[in-house]
C-alpha cells in the first residue's frame, strides 16, 4: 500500500510526524511525505527516516486563487504518478488543496487533518481585524468546497468541528476526534518535584504574540509581584517583529531591566527549563491541542491555562492545575498566587499531569489510534 502524506514544513514531519511514519512502515506501507518548505538536509533526514520525500509548491500564507490552482494542478500530476491508496492531509491549506488534488487523481481514500483552526478563528478581545474576518470568510468557503471531498475528516479537539462545521453547515462525510497528536515521552521523562525550593517559578512558552497569552502573563506576572517579588516569571519564545499582536523588543528589554520576567533568548534545552520550573502557565486563546503543555504535563509539572478550545483538553481543573477564564489576567495571577500559598498542591498537581500524560498523550497510543482511524 502506497500512503502520500502532504505536510507544509519539512520540519513538521522530523519533528511531529516521525513516530507516526515509522509506525506505518513497520506495517510495510510505502509513504510518500509532500513538503513544501524545506532545506536539503531535511530532506535527507525525512530519506532516512524511510519515507520518500516528495517536493511540492504551496503559498502558504497567500490568498491568491490564480496561484493556488496552478499547484493545486501541479499537486494533482505528482499524486497521479505514485496512484497511492490514501492521501492524509494535514495544515489548513494541505487539507484544502491536498484534498482537492487527490480527488483530481483520483485517490480510492482521502483523509484530512486540522490540528487548529488558525488566527481567523480565534477570538480577539477587541474582535476580528477586517483582514482576519476576510481571511476567515475565505477559509470558510474554501472548505465548504474541500471538506465534503474528505472521506473523514479529523479534529485533535472537540470544540473545532461544532465552531467550523456546526457553525457553517458544512457537511462531511464522517468526523473523528484524536486528542494530541502526542509525544515521544521518552524525551520527556518524569521529573517530579520532591521539594518546594523557594522561590517559586512559573515558565511560559510560546510565540510572544497576544493570542498566546504572553500580555496576559506579563499583567499577571505584574499583580503577583506586587505582593511576592521574588517568585520567578521565565518566557521561552521568539518574537515575530512582523506580526502585530507581537511583544516589541523594546516591550521586552523594559520588562527585562525592570525584573518582571526572565528571558534567556532562544535554547534547545527545553526540557531543561521545564524540570527547573515548578508550574508551566499557557494563556492562549485558542490552541489544537497545545505541545508545549503536553510537555510540561509529561514532566510532571502543574499546568495554569485558559478554558479556551484545545487548552481545556490538557487540564482537569483543580486536579492537575487551573483553567482560568481567557484575557482575565488578574483571575489568572490568583491562580498563581494560591500556588504560591499553597506549594503542596505544586507537587501533588504536577504528578496528576503526569499521569494524565501518560494516558491521554503517549505518542505510541495516539499514533495507533490514528491508524485505526485511518482505517490501515
Amino acid at each position: 500500500m502506497k500512503i502520500v502524506i502532504i505536510g507544509t514544513v519539512a520540519s513538521s514531519f522530523l519533528g511531529f510526524r516521525a513516530g507516526f511514519i515509522q509506525a506505518l512502515l513497520a506495517k510495510s506501507y510505502t509513504v510518500y511525505a509532500f513538503t513544501s518548505e524545506y532545506t536539503k538536509e531535511e530532506l535527507s533526514k525525512i530519506e532516512l527516516s524511510g519515507a520518500i520525500p516528495i517536493t511540492y509548491e504551496l503559498s502558504r500564507g497567500g490568498m491568491n486563487p490564480l496561484v493556488d490552482a496552478k499547484a493545486t494542478y501541479a499537486l494533482t500530476k505528482k499524486i497521479k504518478e505514485i496512484a497511492p491508496d490514501l492521501v492524509f492531509s494535514y495544515f489548513s491549506k494541505p487539507v484544502i488543496f491536498g484534498t482537492l488534488a487527490a480527488r483530481f487523481a483520483k485517490v480510492p481514500r482521502v483523509i484530512g487533518m486540522l490540528e487548529g483552526l488558525g488566527y481567523a478563528f480565534t477570538e480577539q478581545p477587541e474582535g476580528l481585524s477586517k483582514k482576519a474576518q476576510l481571511i476567515k470568510g475565505m477559509q470558510v468557503l474554501l472548505y465548504k468546497i474541500a471538506l465534503p471531498q474528505l472521506d473523514k475528516i479529523i479534529f485533535l479537539n472537540a470544540d473545532d468541528p461544532k465552531d467550523l462545521l456546526e457553525n457553517y453547515g458544512i457537511k462531511v462525510k464522517q468526523l473523528d476526534v484524536l486528542g494530541g497528536i502526542g509525544l515521544d515521552l521518552g524525551d520527556y521523562n518524569h521529573q517530579p518535584i520532591e521539594t518546594i525550593d523557594l522561590p517559586i517559578s512559573f515558565l511560559f512558552i510560546g510565540r510572544m504574540l497576544k493570542e498566546k497569552g504572553i500580555n496576559d502573563f506579563i499583567a499577571a506576572a505584574k499583580i503577583v509581584k506586587q505582593s511576592h517579588p521574588d517568585v520567578h516569571f521565565t518566557v521561552l519564545g521568539a518574537i515575530d517583529p512582523f506580526n502585530p499582536g507581537a511583544l516589541q523588543q523594546s516591550e521586552l528589554d523594559k520588562l527585562i531591566s525592570s525584573n518582571i520576567i526572565n528571558y534567556p533568548g532562544r535554547v534547545d534545552n527545553v526540557q531543561n527549563w521545564i524540570t527547573a520550573s515548578h508550574v508551566f502557565v499557557l494563556p492562549s486563546y485558542r490552541e489544537g491541542v497545545p505541545r508545549s503543555t503536553q510537555e510540561a504535563m509529561a514532566i510532571g509539572r502543574a499546568v495554569i491555562t485558559t478554558d479556551v478550545p484545545g487548552c481545556r483538553e490538557t487540564v482537569v481543573d483543580g486536579v492537575n492545575g487551573f483553567l482560568v477564564e481567557k484575557w482575565n489576567p488578574e483571575v489568572l495571577a490568583q491562580k498563581m498566587i494560591y500556588l504560591i500559598e499553597h506549594p503542596e498542591e505544586i507537587k501533588k498537581m504536577g504528578y496528576e499531569s503526569y499521569k494524565i500524560a501518560q494516558d491521554k498523550f503517549d505518542a505510541d497510543k495516539v499514533n495507533k489510534r490514528l491508524i485505526n482511524i485511518l482505517g490501515l
